[in-house]
């Protein structure tokens, strides 16, 4: 709390969307519906993986663990809005604020990293089939898995502790739906160059460095399918990675837009209406993107539900 107090400020004030208070009632249920539906979306989907054996693949643990963190990566900013609507309170104390900060954080960088694993498992399963099962060993996914909550939880944490150094005056007004880490320096009235050269470079690298790797698996994934005579080889190939590379997709164009625009001088209520789209609509959307557009986890949902059934 020391460091709250050198601030200056004890809360901020979270602006949301809109002040209209008819929009308000509208703006809850519709969060709270996609809320719901990305809780149990997910929580399908890692059901079925853990009491199906026949989805214990390398594949499929990662998912389950995509699962998990869009259920984490929704739980850290979407509950404290609609409570913010709920009781007509905007406001948030300045440590829930940095907390939320670093576990968004924390959730953010590991969707992104753990859709670079998951780039990599297709490139092997698809272009070295004969040794998908030598080189995705459990050891091997468990390093990836454990590697990527260190590189997460080290970033954020490094964030945060890099804001508590900064001074905050008396515009505590921030125009976004949650405490996000370049709208919270803008407020600041001592330097920040330092936090703004980490926070970009830093940010850029885990972008761009799984991004590069997430295109250079697909360039050879393309180029193995190409060489499969038979058409439905090639399909069967590409059916397997067709989900994943929908939500690269959709993470990586909505992540990047926010990415773009959050430098802007004086940010708007149009970045934190962008920033729904990888926030709240790419987790909500996950489990029906991987579950419509595969055999086995549609399989695997039949008979967890057949499963609950009989268990009645």
């Amino acid at each position: 709390m020391e460091a709250g107090n050198r601030t200056g400020v004890s809360e901020f004030i979270l602006l949301g969307f809109s002040e209209d208070p008819e929009l308000q009632p509208l703006i809850f249920g519709l969060f709270l519906s996609m809320y719901l539906v990305t809780v149990l979306g997910n929580l399908l989907i890692i059901l079925a993986i853990i009491f199906d054996s026949q989805l214990h693949t390398p594949m499929y643990f990662f998912l389950s663990n995509l699962s998990l963190v869009d259920i984490c990566f929704s739980t850290s900013i979407v509950p404290k809005m609609l409570l913010s609507i709920h009781t007509e309170n905007k406001a948030i104390s300045y440590m829930d604020c940095l907390t939320q900060m670093y576990f968004f954080m924390i959730f953010a960088g590991l969707d992104n990293l753990l859709l670079t694993v998951m780039a990599y498992d297709r490139f092997v399963a698809i272009c070295h089939p004969l040794h998908y099962t030598v080189i995705m060993n459990p050891h091997l996914c468990g390093l990836l898995l454990l590697l990527s909550w260190l590189i997460c939880l080290t970033y954020s944490l490094l964030q945060s502790l890099m804001v508590l150094r900064v001074s905050f005056c008396k515009e505590t007004e921030i125009p976004h739906f949650f405490c996000e880490l370049a709208q919270i320096l803008k407020l600041a009235c001592s330097d920040t160059l330092v936090n703004d050269i980490v926070l970009y470079s830093v940010t850029g690298l885990l972008g761009v460095i799984p991004l590069t790797g997430i295109l250079f698996s697909y360039s050879r994934i393309i180029f193995s399918i190409i060489g499969i005579s038979s058409s439905g080889g090639k399909y069967k190939a590409f059916s397997t990675c067709g989900s994943h590379l929908s939500v690269v997709s959709l993470f990586y164009g909505a992540g990047l837009g926010v990415y773009l625009t959050s430098g802007t001088a004086h940010p708007s209520r149009k970045g934190s209406i962008a920033s729904v789209m990888y926030t709240v609509v790419t987790p909500m959307l996950n489990p029906f993107i991987y579950s419509l557009r595969n055999r086995d986890m549609k399989g695997a949902l039949r008979r967890l539900f057949t499963r609950g059934t009989y268990s009645q």
